[in-house]
């Protein structure tokens, strides 16, 4: 058993993960500033404190009396178009926020793993896909930039202080506890749109691809992550290519709704196509996604009472 500490840990990701932590019997402590995460995301054996990754002192404190064995990080801005907006404000929340938490780390000398949220979609820009973690990182926005800054930060703590990382580059991850607000949860967008009883509106033709895996396979890659002994960057996605055209009609499948789709004006530069190959995850800790697209959104249909029509 090792005590844990989830930064992020009562978003949509970071409380999955405590779970899956809590269900294998280790001790979690959760820091969050509640941003976006509500409490209630959180089982009741889990120890939590309201604080913020960019405020050194109270982070440096809170490793040092709680001494994690590892620390998952999945606090972040994760807002790609806001980046552009503000990319100073990225910057403060997803590079000096991940090395207040390094800093912290290697001071109190406790920590053998860090396990970082990164991003897939975000990182390798314009490339063919699928995408694999030997493609040059090539991000084209701020949020990218950013995440990749960590990542090497993650190198350097890790060549001077010895602290082995995992970083886990997420394609786009869907399911339960989703914020229909953020920009890359077009599931959960969708489902808000319907449950409302409004009109879902889909960007442009629709045609553009993205790799969705499903939240659950995701905290299960975190779990796995615990077992690789040294350092390394995995790709946790599942290869396969959904247009928005798709996902709106799986979703209205499964919900029941019965309008036509209707598209709206193109996202300026948006992405066209993005895929992950996770192979590499599969041969270092034995992780591979188990839940279909359509499986996963059907399951969260039926979760939010949206049974899909006879």
């Amino acid at each position: 058993m090792s005590k844990i500490l989830v930064t992020g840990g009562a978003g949509f990701i970071g409380s999955h993960v405590v779970e899956a932590y809590l269900n294998d019997g280790h001790e979690i402590v959760v820091i969050d500033n509640l941003s976006t995460g509500k409490r209630e995301y959180l089982p009741n054996q889990t120890k939590f404190y309201q604080i913020d990754i960019t405020s050194a002192q109270e982070v440096q404190q809170l490793v040092a009396n709680e001494k994690p064995d590892v620390i998952n990080h999945h606090a972040a801005h994760i807002q790609v178009g806001y980046s552009v907006q503000d990319p100073i404000f990225d910057a403060q929340n997803n590079i000096l926020g991940t090395i207040n938490l390094l800093e912290a780390a290697q001071q109190v000398g406790t920590v053998k793993q860090i396990i970082f949220a990164s991003t897939g979609g975000a990182m390798y820009g314009n490339q063919p896909t699928p995408f694999r973690e030997d493609m040059p990182a090539l991000p084209l926005s701020p949020y990218g930039v950013s995440k990749r800054s960590a990542e090497l930060y993650l190198n350097y703590y890790q060549s001077q202080y010895h602290i082995n990382y995992v970083v886990l580059r997420y394609a786009n991850v869907y399911g339960p506890r989703q914020n229909p607000h953020g920009e890359s949860g077009v599931v959960a967008i969708f489902l808000e749109k319907i449950m409302k009883g409004e009109q879902p509106v889909i960007n442009g033709k629709g045609t553009n691809t993205r790799d969705y895996v499903h939240v659950k396979d995701v905290a299960r890659a975190n779990l796995s992550a615990l077992q690789f002994g040294n350092s390394g960057i995995f790709n946790i996605g599942t290869g396969i290519e959904t247009s928005a055209n798709e996902v709106f009609n799986i979703v209205a499948k499964h919900s029941g709704y019965q309008q036509k789709a209707q598209h709206g004006p193109a996202r300026p530069g948006e992405q066209q196509t993005s895929s992950l190959d996770s192979s590499l995850a599969k041969q270092k800790f034995s992780w591979e996604p188990t839940v279909s697209f359509e499986d996963g959104v059907a399951d969260l249909c039926q979760q939010l009472g949206l049974p899909a029509a006879s």
